[in-house]
């Protein structure tokens, strides 16, 4: 006979509720951390003017039906297109993540917390213009920001501990879930009807990693964290409607996301919700590459510089060797062809191959016109990884956080270059006041791809001061960034 299932309905399981109470009630005190954010915001931005310039990204954007304008819309920056909150959070996410050059987090999951961005921005935005239009205050900038910090909360701490990608979900499963939480609160929802919003982003079908590794790794990565602020977006305004939730969407026997997509066992967590991730986050800001090679690509910048001064050349080289972590190792080390530039941006060989050889590594150097230089591929084959224990161990420690690499160049004739060792990338909190003259200087030039000088200087002006920015209307602000 089989046993009794119990058809009461249980409490909310407790990973639910902490995510809840902290949006709902938790008070940001930092400064570090609103003035970190701001850093995330422009840097995200940023990176979504850059990706304007790619075709395969711009022919995603734009409303559903074509020539649709919705009224008092969420504002696309560096577009003419104004939409639905939902769309419009696609449209922002898929630009932020295109080149995968937005900040990151590293821990037992990875991510991209700004993916975060696409959701908060456009519903804080579409919130404001209707408030405007009807004689009320709009939210201001400090609003998203504060979402910001939450959102980078709620996917990072559950990331410290709870490895998605190795039963083979995406981390953008996380972004669905702290975007659906954060737009849930700005968008004024009760406490049970959050609960009832966060239960259906877990409840969701999520994200196969299968675009990200080969033999499959294609262009859905550059759009998949779009897809997820976009689809919580329009969770939380489902249940905005009154939608009932699934308390137990985890703990549930069989049914719950445990058993079915977690392999039975329950999230473990490291730390409270406060605002440890946003004080703490990675940015990107010297190369486009995949977060766990951008100290192998600085590596590879010196040893650019070191040929050059030797008089040596690639062709003089007969091995290059690796020292590294071990997610580096899993996700990036790659053999054999590389059929597009999602391809090739998650490939370490061919992230250290190209600065050795050309001194640089920028968004262009992953398309085919560079790719197809047979030199690369050359390069290519005389790397191997190898994981150095101690590395893995400092990428795990909470008080390091390292993303180390090493490089030792071995030469045909048997001597070798010095080892050339960079434990933490420009982008890392320990080198965080060489990143920010750095990460302003990337915001100005993404600038300048799109708007006039005279747009630029405004746009400017407002976002490296902090407290003018915090005290703008979320309006006011997009409206800088339309052309």
């Amino acid at each position: 006979m089989s046993a009794h299932v119990s058809n009461v309905r249980p409490e909310p399981d407790q990973v639910l509720t902490d995510i809840v109470d902290y949006v709902l009630d938790y008070q940001i005190q930092s400064s570090l951390a609103y003035e970190t954010a701001r850093n995330c915001l422009i840097d995200t931005l940023g990176c979504g003017l850059e990706a304007l310039e790619y075709p395969a990204c711009r022919k995603l954007l734009g409303p559903i039906v074509p020539g649709t304008v919705v009224p008092h819309g969420a504002k696309v920056p560096g577009t003419q297109f104004q939409l639905d909150p939902v769309q419009a959070a696609f449209n922002i996410g898929a630009m932020i993540r295109w080149l995968d050059f937005n900040d990151t987090w590293l821990a037992a999951e990875w991510g991209h917390p700004s993916d975060n961005l696409g959701g908060i921005l456009a519903t804080a935005d579409w919130l404001s213009r209707n408030a405007v239009a009807v004689g009320k205050a709009p939210l201001t900038m400090r609003d998203v920001l504060t979402a910001m910090i939450k959102a980078h909360e709620i996917q990072g701490c559950i990331a410290l501990e709870n490895s998605f990608n190795k039963v083979g979900l995406d981390h953008v499963v996380l972004v669905k879930v702290a975007s659906t939480a954060v737009v849930a609160q700005m968008l004024g929802l009760s406490r049970e009807e959050t609960v009832n919003a966060v239960s259906l982003a877990w409840v969701d079908g999520q994200s196969l990693r299968t675009y990200r590794h080969a033999p499959n790794t294609g262009s859905r990565k550059s759009w998949a964290a779009g897809d997820a602020t976009s689809r919580a977006v329009r969770l939380a305004l489902i249940a905005k409607t009154g939608e009932m939730g699934y308390p137990s969407v985890l703990s549930a026997k069989t049914w719950g996301f445990y058993d079915v997509l977690f392999k039975g066992q329950p999230f473990k967590f490291q730390r409270p919700y406060g605002s440890y991730v946003m004080e703490n986050v990675l940015f990107k800001i010297s190369f486009p590459a995949e977060f766990h090679a951008q100290t192998a690509v600085e590596c590879a910048m010196t040893i650019h510089d070191q040929l050059g001064a030797a008089g040596r050349s690639v062709g003089d080289i007969k091995q290059i060797i690796i020292r590294t972590h071990e997610a580096c190792i899993r996700i990036i080390d790659k053999k054999g062809p590389l059929n597009n530039p999602a391809d090739r941006d998650h490939c370490i060989q061919y992230m250290v191959a190209v600065p050795i050889l050309f001194g640089r590594l920028t968004a262009a150097d992953y398309e085919d016109d560079i790719a197809h230089d047979p030199r690369i591929d050359l390069l290519r084959d005389k790397i191997i990884c190898v994981e150095d224990p101690g590395y893995t161990r400092d990428y795990h420690d909470p008080d390091k956080r390292s993303i180390a690499n090493a490089l030792t160049v071995m030469f045909n004739d048997g001597t070798t270059l010095d080892e050339v060792v960079c434990e933490y990338p420009i982008g890392h909190k320990r080198r965080r006041s060489d990143g920010i003259p750095l990460l302003e200087a990337k915001f100005r030039t993404n600038l300048a791809r799109v708007f006039p000088a005279k747009q630029q200087a405004r746009i400017l002006e407002v976002s490296l001061d902090q407290k003018a920015l915090e005290n703008m209307p979320v309006h006011e602000y997009v409206d800088l960034y339309v052309i």
